[in-house]
Formats: C-alpha cells, sequence, structure tokens
C-alpha cells in the first residue's frame, strides 16, 4: 500500500523520528500508527542498545527552579560530543529530566544505586504481608518481586513513569533520545533541594 507525505508527517510529529524512518515503519505497519510507533520504539531500543557503551565525557550540568524557588534541581547528563551537548534537542531532554526529578523526588539514577540493605528491607515487609495468606513460596516471591518493581518505580529515576506520559519511563526518553541524536545518552548524577528539608 502507498504511504502518503501527510500520514509519513503524522508520525514524525508523534515520535520526532526521521522521514525515511517513518515511512519504512508505516509500510511494514501496513499504515497502522500506532504499530508503526511501536516498530520505531523497538528499532530505537536497538540503536541505543549497540551505543550504550560508548564514553560520555561530554553534556550539561542542567538546572530547574520551580516556581516561587522552593524546590531546586541540578543534573548531570552526559553525551559523547560537545556538538551534541549544544543542540536544543539536548538542551530540552536535560530540562525535562531535571523539571521530573523536582516533582517526581526520585532517590538515586539506577536500581544499582540503591542499597542492599535498602532492597532487604523492602523484601521482609512485603513478604511479611504474605506470612499467614498459605499461599506457596513461589507464588509469594513473585508478588514480592512485582511490588519491588513498584518500589523501584518510586525511587529509581530511570524506573520513574514520565510525570508527562506515564506510560513512558524516563529511561524510554533517554533511550528515545539515543536513538535520535546518535550518541549515547546518560544520567550520570542529581541533587535536588526542597525549602525545609535536610539531608539527615
Amino acid at each position: 500500500m502507498g504511504i502518503s507525505a501527510i500520514e509519513v508527517k503524522q508520525l514524525r510529529d508523534k515520535t520526532g523520528a526521521g522521514f525515511m524512518d517513518c515511512k519504512s515503519a508505516l509500510a511494514e505497519a501496513n499504515g497502522d500508527v500506532e504499530q508503526a510507533i511501536t516498530i520505531l520504539r523497538k528499532r530505537g531500543i536497538a540503536k541505543a542498545e549497540k551505543r550504550s557503551g560508548r564514553s560520555t565525557s561530554e553534556g550539561v550540568v542542567g538546572s530547574y527552579i520551580h516556581m516561587g524557588g522552593k524546590v531546586g534541581v541540578l543534573v548531570e547528563v552526559g553525551c559523547e560530543s560537545d556538538f551534541v551537548a549544544r543542540t536544543d534537542e539536548f538542551q530540552q531532554l536535560v530540562r525535562e529530566i531535571a523539571m521530573h526529578i523536582a516533582a517526581a523526588n526520585p532517590q538515586v539514577v539506577t536500581r544499582d544505586e540503591v542499597s542492599e540493605a535498602d532492597v532487604e528491607r523492602e523484601k521482609i515487609i512485603f513478604r511479611a504481608q504474605f506470612e499467614n495468606s498459605n499461599k506457596p513460596a513461589d507464588v509469594v516471591e513473585k508478588i514480592v518481586e512485582g511490588k519491588m518493581n513498584s518500589y523501584y518505580q518510586q525511587v529509581v529515576l530511570l524506573d520513574q513513569p514520565s510525570i508527562r506520559d506515564p506510560k513512558t519511563s524516563v529511561q524510554d526518553l533517554v533511550t528515545a533520545a539515543i536513538a535520535k541524536m546518535g550518541e549515547n545518552i546518560t544520567i550520570s548524577r542529581f541533587a535536588r533541594f526542597k525549602i525545609g528539608e535536610s539531608d539527615s
């Protein structure tokens, strides 16, 4: 079936992908826009995985101050070249991440940064909820695993649903940016400050 330029433009507007990528995804999906979006996301993830090992020694420290100056965020986002770091798209991504941190208050960037003590404490609490339930141990462990995923979505930045689109995680935003900009992108660290809160 023929794919019209209007259909391609609509898909580009929704995904930000290139013209030829959108055209081929629509052709593969027989004109189904939702399916084409899924195809583009899968391709983006594949591209991003290939780039994930590359060094990100360039980048920027972005900031965001919430209205009224009550909450402030600094976030370091890395990429491979100074050229990409200076683009509007990259700057927009950094701002989006900083705004997300201000609103969602994550504790760490990745799951690896959650302490073993915290993970074990949560698992003990979740298992205790099923102590007298007579559920088989393997069923309880699966439930605990699901609850741990929910826990990670609360505290881990990359696992959190985006404040703009709950169906998209922060990791999805980064992955899409990697596919679009053609460079590896990493969130190195962040600091969130709120008036009246201390580290202790």
